[in-house]
């Protein structure tokens, strides 16, 4: 039987946010990270839904919306998230919440606080829209793998948890699909009573 039949297809957004790159002054590397890394780290057959926007509240926001409405059960966006007059992203994205998610911002700055001290600067924001749930990456490609996979020693054993661990728990609790982490990439956490028994 194929992999597409035994796990559930799920359509995430990617949005990466900045005046640069969406005029073509730069290379995007946010969109190419969140689908290298998404690939890797789910068995599940995905479908993206990629933009690359301009830092302005109401076209973030619309954009949010829009994902949201299309579909997607995750929506991951990258940038804006700092304290320059030009980063809007979590205004935009608490602007659109129907729930607030707190504890993924607060563990995306501890775990970039294990690297730069300006990590208390940081100011994303999870929250929940309808059954999708929307989270606030940093901005360079290395940090975004970091706080999704969290930190390993050079053994591989985990010594902070990254957010992912906990995103499909949160999607099976707001009615999305079942998502399937691999467990050598980022190794989701659900109780007992909520893991599925695989069918083969």
């Amino acid at each position: 039987m194929s992999e597409a039949v035994l796990h559930d297809a799920v359509k995430i957004g990617i949005v990466s946010i900045s005046d640069r790159a969406s005029t073509g002054v730069y290379e995007d590397k946010g969109l190419p990270a969140l689908q290298d890394w998404l690939t890797r780290a789910l068995h599940n057959p995905i479908t993206f839904e990629p933009r690359l926007i301009p830092d302005e509240q109401a076209g973030i926001s619309a954009t949010l919306i829009e994902l949201v409405d299309a579909g997607c059960s995750l929506v991951l966006t990258t940038g804006g998230t700092g304290p320059a007059l030009r980063d809007v992203t979590p205004e935009a994205t608490l602007a659109v919440a129907h729930k607030e998610m707190p504890g993924f911002g607060e563990q995306m700055r501890q775990i970039s606080l294990k690297f730069v001290p300006t990590a208390i600067l940081s100011r994303q924001v999870a929250v929940v829209r309808g059954q999708s749930l929307i989270i606030n990456l940093p901005g360079q490609p290395k940090a975004i793998a970091e706080t999704l996979e969290g930190l390993k020693d050079a053994d591989g054993k985990q010594i902070v948890p990254g957010i992912f661990a906990a995103v499909p728990y949160c999607i099976d609790l707001i009615g999305g699909p079942y998502l399937e982490t691999r467990d050598e990439v980022c190794k989701a956490f659900r109780p007992k009573n909520a893991i599925r028994v695989p069918t083969a």
